[in-house]
């Protein structure tokens, strides 16, 4: 598989990398890499990048964008921070890679089992972390069942919280970010979400 050009991100649109990103995720499952060439990539990359995709994604190991979503060097630009949540930083990088450096579609991919999420269901503190666990706790909050058991020993209200953050998330990066929202508004970028499952390696990704 060839490394993207400017010629071939010119003639993307958020639907091909959609369906880019989901070709990937099924080859991964099959444990059916792409043919490339990663030294001949990092040489077709030296000079500049054009990347289709932004994807944020937790920082948990079992989730490395490229893998899952069988992506090779200057395919994708991929955000990681535990949660997969936004705040200034985030939003900052995401608007150079779509309005500077061209990217079409922006992936928030949730997890199952998430740590920062089971960290958040029981309101964890530890240093720095606090106030990361803080920005999480909203998703928390918005799910109000059950009303009782509500910690990281319930995998069923964890997953349930992992959706809403992805969703909220969503809703943060249309409101925080008016260059983004004025992009998804001109049909420029699309905005989608995603749940990885540890268990299978399948993404489960919502309407574009």
């Amino acid at each position: 598989m060839r490394t993207h050009t400017k010629e071939t991100q010119e003639t993307m649109t958020p639907e091909k990398a959609f369906v880019y990103l989901k070709e990937g995720n099924q080859r991964f499952q099959n444990n059916l890499k792409a043919n490339r060439n990663l030294l001949e990539q990092v040489n077709e990359t030296s000079e500049g990048q054009f990347p289709f995709a932004v994807v944020l994604s937790c920082i948990d190991s079992r989730v490395s964008a490229e893998l899952v979503f069988d992506q090779g060097l200057g395919d994708i630009f991929s955000v990681r921070i535990a949660g997969n949540f936004v705040n200034e930083d985030i939003l900052g990088s995401m608007e150079f890679a779509c309005k500077i450096a061209g990217s079409k579609l922006i992936v928030v991919l949730g997890h199952s089992k998430c740590g920062a999420i089971k960290g958040a269901c029981d309101d964890a503190k530890l240093g720095n972390l606090t106030a990361l666990i803080s920005k999480i706790k909203p998703a928390v909050e918005a799910v109000k069942e059950p009303a009782e058991n509500r910690n990281s020993t319930n995998s069923e209200f964890v997953e349930k919280v992992s959706h809403v953050n992805v969703e909220m998330t969503i809703a943060n990066i249309k409101e925080q970010s008016p260059v983004l929202k004025q992009m998804l508004d001109d049909g420029e970028i699309g905005i989608v979400g995603g749940m990885y499952n540890v268990d299978s390696g399948h993404v489960e990704l919502g309407d574009l």
